[in-house]
């Protein structure tokens, strides 16, 4: 995702804060809450299906996420990239010796505290947007798995710990899951990486089906650009079952939210192949009718389960 300039300005303040005094836990929480709110995702965060009390700390970890990746990604954050997310590392590194002053820094150092939640899966996450800066293309599936092991694996594994479930089978398949969301990202939005210089299909791949990265700049939807996506979101989906299972092995406090992102992921899928695999003409989006089938799903789904016991924490 390298798409810095070659000479960077002053950097300007990071993701300001609400007010210039410190704020309250209770002022950071709700400004995470804000930030989780204000951008649209296809795929739930903390839902109304996660228990209240909890909600909280997931939109800790997604505020930390969303503003990193914002900037390796936003134009705003064009030249001073490389510092914005040494910045956020910094702050990261106080955050674990109990300094913060940043609103989402106080709420995560809040849910590192109360969660008990190790450094290292936030660590990750910031070597995989210091990854975006520096490499555009992924010749092979490999080193594609190699970024998800970095970007995707640890928000479902530090999701997991909110919810203290801390067996490493879990985190197996949390990382399956997570890897297939990352997957179906990365086709629905070839269009728009392309846009800023970045391909995250493999470029076997597109050897492969013939597919010129002319065709993607222009958005073409050639017949070799519908193999190749048919072939992506074929892996995907397979990724999707490689996860399923985890769902069933957690309790209602995070099993119902799960199967929800499993069948809104293959829901966008769905959405994909129906318009011939044209990402390129509109960003595919779930409508209310989806969102109402995801609920329905998931509900069938896990009242087929209900006998079943929960598996351990770990």
């Amino acid at each position: 995702m390298s798409r810095t300039t070659a000479s960077r300005p002053a950097a300007a303040p990071v993701a300001a804060t609400p007010a210039a005094e410190p704020c309250t836990v209770e002022q950071a929480f709700a400004f995470c809450e804000r930030m989780a709110r204000d951008h649209y995702e296809n795929f739930p965060v903390a839902s109304r299906f996660v228990p209240e009390p909890l909600r909280k700390y997931v939109w800790a970890i997604y505020a930390f996420a969303r503003s990193a990746d914002d900037f390796a990604d936003e134009p705003r954050h064009a030249g001073r990239r490389y510092e914005a997310l040494a910045d956020w590392e910094e702050k990261l590194e106080a955050c674990f010796h109990r300094e913060a002053e940043h609103p989402v820094f106080v709420a995560l150092r809040e849910t590192v505290e109360r969660r008990d939640i190790p450094i290292s899966p936030l660590r990750d996450m910031l070597a995989a947007f210091k990854m975006d800066l520096a490499i555009t293309r992924y010749p092979t599936f490999e080193s594609l798995r190699n970024y998800c092991s970095r970007a995707a694996h640890p928000v479902g594994r530090l999701v997991l710990y909110v919810f203290d479930y801390r067996d490493p089978n879990l985190h197996r398949f949390s990382d399956d899951l997570c890897t297939a969301l990352h997957l179906t990202n990365f086709i629905q939005d070839v269009g728009r990486d392309h846009a800023r210089g970045r391909i995250y299909l493999p470029m076997e791949d597109l050897g492969h089906f013939g597919v010129r990265e002319e065709d993607i700049a222009a958005g073409r939807v050639t017949p070799e650009f519908r193999d190749l996506l048919r072939f992506e979101v074929a892996r995907a989906r397979s990724f999707y079952e490689r996860g399923r299972p985890l769902a069933d092995r957690l309790g209602r406090d995070l099993g119902f939210e799960l199967n929800l992102i499993f069948h809104g992921g293959m829901a966008v899928l769905d959405r994909i192949e129906a318009v011939g695999y044209d990402v390129f003409s509109q960003r595919p989006q779930l409508t209310m009718a989806d969102k109402v089938r995801m609920v329905t799903r998931s509900a069938a789904h896990r009242w087929r389960g209900e006998g079943k016991p929960p598996r351990s924490r770990g």
